[in-house]
């Protein structure tokens, strides 16, 4: 696989970095055609459970690479927008690999830029170091979001928050975008993968087809009446309780204070 995109195995996780550090992570055509290749392997892999994306340097992403996909918006016109339409940039962002059911964790490790925010929130659970800045700077150039970062962005942090950020192109710290759903946790710089391992690990220690369900109802619900919700969650819900076979071997390992990592009196390590 090309470099510009590192796709590692390591147990369960699946490891997918942007390697373009010399323009920021950004993502040119090429690296699309590679992410959409590690997506469909995560996929398909049934060893694989979890992924984490993350960037190499000091950048997350810069967002698209307008060197090669402006020209291209151009040419193409208006028409581009019909002709994406199941074809999201990176391949999660839209489409069929958006349905991906395995978890994938985002670890951003410094700017998260334009396309970077669509990416970043596409993936299921973001840490975020420190040093990391957001920011969708399109407006600046006569864009704007156009994979998901408008409305997934909406869904996460409201209608202020979103038009400040859409409206204005300034950036905005980790602390200010873990305040506003942004992201799940702010760790110190040097601890980032450490801290999105240990949040792997968690994920990891809980049933399979428990954690694959939820997230496919999760993405099932959104958007749904409230009655609509309620009830696609109980078909999902009670068809893998009568349909899970570890869910008496792992309620035995909770009875018997047993089951990976416990809190208080019985506490457990991972």
């Amino acid at each position: 696989m090309s470099k510009k995109v590192l796709y590692e195995k390591k147990g369960e996780v699946a490891y997918v970095t942007l390697n373009r550090p010399e323009c920021k992570n950004a993502v040119d055509y090429e690296t699309h055609l590679l992410l959409c290749d590690a997506w469909k392997d995560f996929r398909d892999d049934p060893k694989l459970r979890v992924a984490i994306l993350t960037g190499a340097g000091d950048a997350f992403t810069a967002g698209a690479d307008l060197k090669t996909h402006a020209p291209e918006w151009q040419k193409v016109g208006p028409m581009v927008g019909r002709e994406r339409m199941e074809d999201g940039l990176s391949g999660i962002t839209r489409g069929p690999l958006s349905r991906i059911t395995k978890p994938i964790v985002a670890a951003i490790n410094g700017w998260c830029l334009g396309h970077g925010i669509e990416l970043s929130m596409a993936c299921d659970i973001r840490v975020a170091s420190e040093k990391a800045q957001f920011g969708t700077f399109e407006v600046r150039r006569g864009m704007h979001s156009a994979d998901g970062g408008i409305v997934r962005m909406l869904n996460a942090c409201g209608v202020g928050i979103t038009m400040e950020m859409i409206l204005t192109g300034e950036p905005f710290s980790a602390q200010r975008a873990l305040m506003h759903n942004m992201v799940n946790k702010v760790v110190p710089h040097d601890d980032l993968m450490a801290a999105t391992e240990d949040l792997v690990a968690r994920i990891l220690r809980c049933d399979r087809a428990a954690t694959e369900s939820a997230k496919e109802t999760l993405l099932e619900v959104i958007g749904r009446p409230l009655h609509d919700q309620l009830r696609v969650e109980a078909m999902w819900g009670y068809a893998l309780c009568g349909g899970n076979q570890t869910v008496m071997e792992r309620s035995q390992q909770f009875f018997d204070k047993a089951d990976k990592g416990r809190a208080g009196a019985t506490a457990s390590s991972l």
